[in-house]
């Protein structure tokens, strides 16, 4: 198998990104967005990608962790982010949610992606934290 650890976060976010589109384009757009992520799930494990899905992410507050900030849909490589979406249209709210995810796990780039929408470049979304 590949090796991806020296894959930049933009490498990888061309490489999901890529990924992504051939999954609606046989998926199509409408599902529930648990059935893209099990698509995705099948898509890095078959490239032999290191990746975590539903990781959970706590929250600090003067040093004691206080609990689970929210779940990242998956973190690829330690370095990329995916924040995935089904839905009819992302809002400034989803796009600063995950730029605060960004913030709490110290990564550098994510990408969220809605597929809800005919073609699917146009549901997708980099975010980035001091890239």
């Amino acid at each position: 198998m590949k090796d991806y650890s020296s894959y930049t976060e933009n490498q990888l976010s061309e490489l999901l990104i890529g990924i992504c589109i051939e999954i609606h384009r046989e998926l199509g757009p409408g599902l529930l967005e648990s059935v893209y992520e099990n698509a995705i799930t099948f898509e890095l494990a078959d490239l032999g990608l290191f990746f975590e899905r539903q990781k959970k992410i706590p929250v600090y507050y003067k040093e004691r962790e206080i609990g689970a900030g929210f779940r990242a849909d998956f973190i690829i490589e330690q370095r990329l982010l995916i924040e995935l979406k089904s839905i009819e249209r992302l809002t400034d709210f989803d796009k600063k949610k995950t730029r605060n995810h960004l913030i709490l796990t110290g990564l550098k780039l994510g990408l969220l992606i809605n597929f809800n929408v005919p073609l699917l470049k146009n549901g997708i979304v980099r975010i980035v934290n001091n890239l």
